[in-house]
């Protein structure tokens, strides 16, 4: 894991009720779910799953949170709904995804990352990060927890939040080997959340997996330059993950505990849950949590796909060191 690069580029000064938020960005399929899942078990945390996915997944499809429950029967989404809007019936859903479609997508970043905006750009903005800060404030008031986790993933959303006026903005950038990422994405997953239908998560080809991980991870770099980012490789996570959360727990500002990192030395049977809004379906498992390093795609990768892969995210995959030196450590 790296060491956190970039400051704040804001200058606003942060009130006592200022909740700190660790985003962890990236391109799926890198391991977040079961990192996010691992900091959750620890009461200083909350982790409430990719937050971007809310609007249109939870108070319009009504989906499962990550503790079984639809969004409307979950006892701790009612009480931040209520605690952030006054109840979630105050929440026009429509109003944030015309402004998710005006400010956050990929697309705008180059806008995003300046250091001023005009009045008129701003505004929307941040009228859009507020819908965001009051989620993470309120479950901060329901939990007690010091930190919330969003693992949202998208670059756009983490930019769009750095102009937040009332936000304490930490980065967690995960990577993962191109090729792998490539290979989980080619893989039909069924979405569990989904109650009344089957519906399974997108799949991708090979070349559109390499332009979405070049285009997210080199949008972290550009970040990095304007807000606090650590970047963490999915393959150094699974190698060391006592040490990994460790230094992630420091990185969002917890101090070092043994009880926090329990779970990584004698798993519990029954973890505890997280009120997790989208993700990977290992969100739902009932059983211990364990970390395993996944290289399937060493051998079931076809070879076409792989040469492809590897020829289009070289670059970065250089710079990650993913060319023969698996546990190689670089700074941004």
């Amino acid at each position: 894991m790296s060491e956190p690069s970039g400051a704040a580029a804001s200058g606003l000064t942060r009130g006592a009720d200022t909740p700190t938020v660790l985003f962890v960005g990236g391109l799926g399929r890198s391991g977040s779910t079961v990192l996010e899942l691992i900091l959750a078990q620890s009461p200083d945390v909350c982790a409430v799953g990719e937050v971007v996915h809310l609007w249109e997944r939870a108070l319009r499809g009504d989906e499962r949170c990550g503790c079984g429950q639809r969004f409307t029967a979950c006892d701790f989404w009612r009480q931040v709904g209520e605690h952030a809007f006054g109840g979630w019936s105050n929440v026009d859903a429509d109003e944030v995804l015309a402004l998710k479609a005006r400010v956050d997508r990929t697309r705008y970043v180059p806008r995003l990352a300046r250091r001023r905006l005009p009045a008129e750009e701003l505004a929307p903005i941040r009228r859009y990060a507020d819908f965001y800060t009051r989620i993470y404030r309120a479950a901060t008031a329901v939990t007690g927890a010091g930190v919330v986790v969003d693992s949202s993933k998208h670059a756009s959303l983490a930019f769009a939040l750095r102009w937040a006026e009332d936000l304490d903005l930490r980065v967690l950038h995960m990577v993962r080997d191109s090729r792998a990422v490539a290979y989980s994405w080619a893989k039909q997953v069924r979405r569990p959340e989904v109650v009344d239908a089957e519906a399974y998560m997108p799949t991708f080809s090979p070349l559109t997996v390499s332009a979405l991980w070049v285009a997210q991870n080199a949008a972290f770099h550009l970040l990095a330059a304007r807000a606090p980012v650590s970047r963490l490789r999915y393959e150094d996570f699974t190698a060391d993950p006592r040490g990994t959360v460790a230094r992630v727990r420091r990185f969002a500002g917890l101090p070092d505990t043994d009880e926090a990192l329990r779970v990584l030395d004698d798993p519990s049977p029954t973890p505890h849950t997280a009120h997790s809004i989208a993700g990977n379906p290992l969100r739902f498992s009932d059983g211990p949590i364990r970390v395993r390093r996944d290289e399937a795609w060493r051998t079931a990768l076809p070879r076409k796909s792989r040469a492809v892969v590897s020829a289009a995210t070289l670059p970065l995959r250089l710079r990650y060191g993913y060319l023969g030196l698996r546990n190689k450590q670089e700074n941004p």
